[in-house]
């Protein structure tokens, strides 16, 4: 058995495989780049060695400083996790030319699947079924464009390395297709080193359904059943379950064994997922990874295994520990990825502190973390914070218990999509078994619509603002606004989205009595309710509101509070009435990058005039490119910053005057 394992990766999924090889009694070795420095996954390891600067291309993509790192340690093997490095097979040759144990499939078979054109014409040998496109070697932007109108539209256009949706469009007219062919090619250039591109036809409203799959040294592959992926965003999976619903038994069959034919045929070994589109009548061969995939959590919930064990089990030339007859599932898992990104905000990937980190626990219940209170969520690699994991006997029940943990989840100083993927496991499309990838394509603003918090939150959230008060301390350092011969009172000014809210606070003998909360509207008066048994403490608040029990988790962050109640995250800030910020306006703006990232393409130049939404740098930061647009028809005075140029966080991009003909 392996004695000492070095974990080729970082986040939830090092700190994932760190707990099995533990658990197994196997030293553990971590890498971390200059932004992990202080990360979970360093302080779990017996032992962790830097591999470089925060860049991907320097530390985690570095083939020689991961193989120098597990010299150093003496390693006898490494675990790639997903992502990085987990599918390519010069670092599986390279583990294997230092003596290395690579804890995944041989180099030819990651080969085999590492290219999407020449795994489509061996799948189609096989005799699966396979959509049609383009596959071909001649790889020019004029070409492909003329292939592309030829196959007819709609199409995807996809990089042929790589996964994880990076780099794929959907093109659905004529004019968007050059633009998608460019895009998707500097994507893959920059993602994984490879611009070879495919185009595929594209399926409107499919379901995204794989299987995982196991195969040892020996000759052995078996299934452990199937999955639904199909709640996506750019093509990034963000809800998945197992088994896949509503599937027909003979179907169903027939897509396992299908996903056994496609490992048997390249002589695959350890953990891999054949994933499928389904259009309700037939699936198709989408593409296989050759690693673990992020959503193997819930395989292991409905099959009680731990498929990191078998991995390092396999890797070490043992047997599978079980054959087909044997394997068993039980129950529906469903499992939310939890990410740094604001569902409010167009989905911007969002880095920085984490103030507070509590995630849920029950029974049926698994998290997945990779991040605690207290760490840094950097800006220089995916947004993925951790996953929630719901084991029930039943599909509804799973994703009951699911959004109730998701809602119970309190994410502060990072911007976070829980309560988001909460509204998705409570829409009827998705209890019924009736979605699709195009999903939130087609219902996304049904999801992403603003919570609004209503009186009695914000009289929590007042109380919450006044601890000193509330917490009747002493009469010296009571705050509740006494004054000889007038009411106590304080007014307390809260501010969200865009909006502001005044509670004034009405005290009697030192306790708050009642709270007026203003309306929005100046022509009515606001409204006043009874408050009794206010208590405040060990970050909740807790009151009764006109007879009413209402209590909320709360944190205090300077002039920022963050309030968590009725299943919903309000994040305020404090004003201080005595102190207003004025800012005029000029006809100058200056467009600010709101996240670190780099510069991936700039289309203008000092000078140029622009029209109102026309494109002007793309920035990628947390794998995903935005697009900076003109917000008004004007001239660009100044470009700041150059493709490749890293940008920090609030930086300005570039500087643009307004036409004298461009309405304010």
């Amino acid at each position: 058995m392996i004695q000492r394992l070095l974990v080729a990766n970082r986040g939830e999924i090092a700190c994932r495989i760190l707990r099995t090889a533990r658990r197994m009694g196997i030293h553990t070795i971590a890498v971390y780049s200059d932004a992990d420095g202080g990360a979970r996954h360093v302080r779990e390891a017996d032992e962790a060695v830097r591999i470089g600067p925060p860049p991907a291309a320097g530390s985690y993509l570095d083939i020689e400083a991961i193989l120098s790192a597990a010299r150093a340690t003496a390693a006898e093997a490494i675990h790639p996790g997903y992502g990085f490095l987990s599918e390519n097979a010069r670092f599986a040759r390279a583990c294997a030319d230092a003596g290395l144990i690579f804890v995944g499939p041989a180099p030819a078979a990651i080969e085999a699947m590492g290219v999407k054109s020449l795994a489509k014409a061996r799948v189609r040998a096989l005799g699966v079924p396979v959509l049609p496109g383009y596959e071909g070697e001649r790889q020019d932007i004029e070409y492909l464009e003329a292939q592309a109108l030829s196959a007819g539209l709609p199409l995807i256009v996809k990089p042929a390395a790589g996964g994880g949706g990076k780099g794929m469009h959907v093109v659905r007219c004529r004019e968007e297709v050059r633009e998608a062919l460019v895009s998707a090619r500097r994507q893959a250039e920059s993602s994984f080193g490879e611009g070879t591109l495919l185009l595929e036809r594209y399926l409107p409203e499919p379901r995204h359904i794989e299987v995982q799959v196991f195969a040892d040294q020996h000759g052995n592959c078996v299934h452990l059943a199937d999955r639904d992926c199909s709640v996506q965003r750019r093509h990034q999976k963000l809800i998945e379950e197992a088994p896949a619903p509503g599937l027909a038994d003979a179907l169903r069959e027939r897509l396992r064994r299908s996903a056994i034919e496609v490992a048997r045929d390249i002589r695959y070994t350890g953990a891999g997922t054949v994933e499928f589109l389904f259009d309700g009548r037939e699936f198709y061969f989408l593409e296989m990874n050759t690693r673990l995939q992020v959503e193997h959590t819930v395989t292991e919930a409905v099959t009680g295994l731990d498929l990191v064990e078998w991995q390092l089990r396999i890797a070490a030339g043992e047997p599978l520990p079980l054959a087909q007859s044997q394997i068993r599932i039980s129950g529906h898992a469903i499992e939310a990825r939890v990410c740094a990104e604001d569902p409010w905000r167009e989905f911007l990937p969002s880095a920085g502190v984490l103030r507070l980190a509590e995630w849920p626990r029950g029974e049926g219940l698994r998290v997945d973390a990779g991040f605690d209170e207290g760490d840094i969520v950097p800006a220089a690699y995916d947004s993925l914070l951790g996953k929630v994991i719901a084991w029930a006997p039943q599909r509804q029940r799973a994703a009951h218990l699911l959004a109730q943990a998701l809602e119970r989840t309190c994410l502060a100083g990072v911007h976070t999509n829980e309560r988001w993927l909460a509204r998705i496991l409570r829409s009827r499309v998705f209890l019924e078994a009736r979605h699709s990838v195009a999903l939130l394509g087609r219902q996304g603003e049904e999801f992403s619509a603003a919570v609004q918090a209503d009186g009695e939150v914000m009289v929590l959230a007042a109380l919450a603002a006044q601890g000193g008060a509330v917490r009747r301390s002493n009469p010296w350092t009571l705050a509740d606004g006494f004054s000889p011969n007038l009411p106590a009172e304080v007014l307390v000014i809260l501010a969200t989205g865009g909006c502001e809210h005044k509670v004034t606070l009405q005290f009697e003998q030192g306790a708050p009595r009642s709270a007026i909360v203003a309306a929005q509207d100046r022509e009515r008066s606001g409204c006043r309710m009874e408050l009794a048994g206010v208590r405040l403490e060990d970050g909740a608040v807790c009151a009764q509101i006109e007879g009413r029990w209402r209590q909320a988790r709360v944190l205090r962050d300077g002039s920022r509070l963050h309030l968590w109640a009725g299943g919903a995250h309000h994040e305020l800030v404090i004003e201080d009435p005595r102190i207003r910020e004025f800012a005029a306006t000029a006809a100058t703006g200056g467009l600010r990058t709101p996240l670190p990232g780099v510069v991936s393409a700039v289309a203008v130049e000092a000078g140029q005039r622009v029209s109102a939404g026309e494109l002007l740098m793309v920035i990628e930061a947390m794998k995903m490119e935005h697009s900076i647009t003109a917000p008004f028809d004007g001239v660009v005075e100044a470009v700041h910053f150059s493709r490749g140029d890293r940008v920090p966080e609030d930086s300005e991009l570039l500087s643009l005057s307004r036409s004298e003909d461009s309405p304010c």
